[in-house]
């Protein structure tokens, strides 16, 4: 009977109220309550199986701690943190600086850094750094190389000379290498070099003559392997079953003691808890949005949030995240749509219990039910720190 008298508000709302008034249980509500987080699971489960995020080493949690602790490193020249570095949430606020005075060569090393594996689907696709080179009085540099060690003696050798802009002290060159066995341009020293186990790495730059250089890395990470959120799914259905019941409720609150106090402001009869139980009734337009949008986000592909995303550079940020709104814009449109649909239903549902509570006209009815739903939802998005 509840469950009839549930779905009877949605096809003939005038008719169901005015059974509801005549008999007001908290049933109905709460059973609307149950069915709006049942939905907000399906949405947030639909969601996170589209959702594959870029795993990074070191890990989100670490940041980039390759390049905030000299103490990891060993290189010819001397070396310390500086605090010029990369603006972002993933990287700390330091990077190593090397510095040698009056050569021709310089090199840095990282060791213990595994076993890191680059070998199957499981192992790490690409690797990225952010290097700064100060090179007051040359602008020439004859090579710049990557090593990457399986063993002390056995290892992986990439040329990234031509990924370096001429020196100056403002740029801080970007670069993403492939790495793996499947990646191109890199060498392998030793037949007995190994990508499922590369356990250290080397950087090494030459110039032609002898000259003083400063040189900073940041940004050092192994990356390139995404992996599904549906691994963490039920940590995300249970915060969400708690915020569906958060948002469920105060809006059932609010909107009912803002009607409440307006209607009797403008003379009108109305009883709290039979409007408590017709707005509670009416928020089965909850219910309707969330399963139209868990409807529609299923025709949304595969979604690849990488560190960029997460990153927090700017200029990086946004084109990771434009990115994800071009695959989304048809998903996003409709939702609006669908909100702005949800927001006159609700607002033509508190109209009619209104009109029959409180004995309003049907122009008062609708005013008074606009205002106190539009400031039930300012309250809502303040409450829950959420923009509307």
């Amino acid at each position: 009977m509840f469950a009839y008298g549930i779905f009877k508000v949605i096809y003939a709302p005038h008719k169901a109220f005015k059974e509801i008034i005549q008999n007001p249980k908290y049933m109905g509500p709460i059973l609307i309550m149950i069915l709006f987080i049942i939905a907000n699971v399906g949405f947030v489960y639909v969601a996170i199986s589209k959702t594959y995020v870029e795993q990074t080493l070191p890990t989100a949690l670490q940041l980039d701690e390759w390049t905030e602790n000299s103490t990891l490193w060993a290189s010819d020249a001397n070396f310390t943190e500086s605090e010029d570095c990369i603006s972002g949430s993933y990287y700390g606020n330091k990077s190593i600086e090397f510095s040698i005075l009056n050569d021709t060569r310089i090199w840095m090393q990282l060791n213990n850094t595994g076993p890191i594996n680059c070998s199957d689907t499981e192992g790490y696709k690409n690797m990225s750094f952010r290097i700064k080179l100060i090179y007051p009085t040359t602008t020439e540099l004859n090579n710049a190389s990557l090593f990457l060690y399986s063993s002390p003696a056995d290892y992986f050798y990439y040329n990234l000379t031509k990924h370096f802009t001429p020196f100056n002290t403002t740029i801080w060159n970007n670069l993403t290498i492939p790495i793996g066995p499947e990646s191109e341009f890199w060498r392998e020293g030793t037949t007995e070099a190994d990508w499922s186990n590369i356990t250290s790495l080397r950087f090494e730059f030459t110039w032609p003559e002898n000259t003083n250089i400063t040189m900073r890395l940041d940004g050092l990470f192994f990356r390139g392997v995404f992996k599904s959120e549906l691994e963490n799914a039920s940590s995300y259905m249970l915060n969400y079953s708690l915020f569906a019941f958060m948002q469920f409720t105060i809006k059932w609150v609010i909107l009912s003691g803002i009607l409440y106090i307006m209607s009797k402001a403008f003379g009108g009869k109305t009883v709290w808890r039979p409007l408590l139980i017709l707005v509670g009734f009416a928020l089965i337009t909850l219910v309707i949005q969330t399963v139209v949008n868990t409807a529609t986000y299923v025709t949304v592909p595969t979604l690849y949030y990488p560190l960029e995303f997460f990153g927090g550079v700017e200029g990086e940020f946004e084109i990771a995240y434009n990115k994800i709104l071009e695959e989304t814009w048809l998903v996003s449109l409709i939702s609006n749509y669908v909100r702005i649909a949800v927001y006159i239903w609700t607002i033509a549902l508190c109209s009619i219990a209104l009109r029959l509570l409180g004995e309003f006209s049907w122009a008062r009815s609708f005013l008074v039910a606009t205002v106190a739903y539009f400031v039930s939802v300012l309250a809502e998005s303040f409450i829950l720190g959420y923009q509307i």
